[in-house]
């Protein structure tokens, strides 16, 4: 049992042994059911760019577009004819921007390495997309909260990422080797999120996850 670390998604102080391996340790909190990365195994930027860039993912690439669509389709079907939004931890070949933007739908960009101009995290937006970022945040709980100010009410905040599903699947799954995955999210752990903001949640598929911002929501204070 580990008792001196905070959950870095719901700020809560009890979290529970999950699973260990060679190089690294993993916590769950017993209150949000994140499964997450204690800090003295977060790369430092310089290490985690290094290892970004080592990723190939092309605007034009017909097979990451056939990825990302899993996300763009429904996300796309919930919106109004003109909609704006951000992508959100776009990479350096926004891919999805470039798929939004043809189907008619401004975009912003914002990566804290390609994109890194901050600005445009301080207006609001129809809807909000974070493909395969969430399992990257080294504070999560800070970084969700901003982006969900970033959304008008009303809005969508579309996620890509793949989720936990128990112990023993998790000892044996790819996903948590890379070592720029800190956090590791549960349908549980989606659940409990949009609860606490009243938010209207719909699981598309395996790992795509909208997340409705309606008149009632509220953020968390952590």
């Amino acid at each position: 049992m580990s008792a001196t670390l905070h959950c870095p998604l719901c700020g809560g102080d009890t979290v529970s042994d999950y699973h260990r391996d060679r190089n690294r340790s993993y916590l769950q909190c017993d209150g949000c059911a994140l499964v997450f990365v204690p800090p003295e195994y977060h790369l430092g930027a310089a290490a985690e760019k290094a290892e970004y860039d080592l990723h190939e993912n092309h605007v034009d690439d017909p097979g990451y577009r056939r990825f990302l669509a899993r996300l763009q389709q429904p996300l796309s079907a919930r919106l109004v004819p003109g909609a704006e939004g951000l992508d959100f931890g776009c990479g350096p070949g926004p891919a999805l921007a470039a798929m939004m933007h043809e189907s008619g739908f401004a975009m912003a960009l914002y990566d804290c390495f390609y994109y890194p101009d901050r600005i445009v995290l301080n207006r609001q937006y129809d809807f909000v997309c974070a493909t395969e970022v969430v399992e990257h945040l080294h504070q999560p709980g800070i970084e969700l909260d901003r982006l969900w100010g970033c959304l008008k009410t009303g809005g969508h905040f579309g996620v890509m990422t793949k989720l936990v599903r128990d112990v023993r699947a998790f000892a044996g799954w790819h996903y948590k080797n890379d070592p720029t995955h800190v956090c590791f999210f549960s349908i549980e752990t989606w659940q409990w999120w949009a609860q606490q903001r009243g938010a209207g949640l719909a699981l598309e598929g395996a790992d795509v996850i909208l997340l409705h911002k309606t008149s009632t929501d509220h953020a968390l204070d952590l």
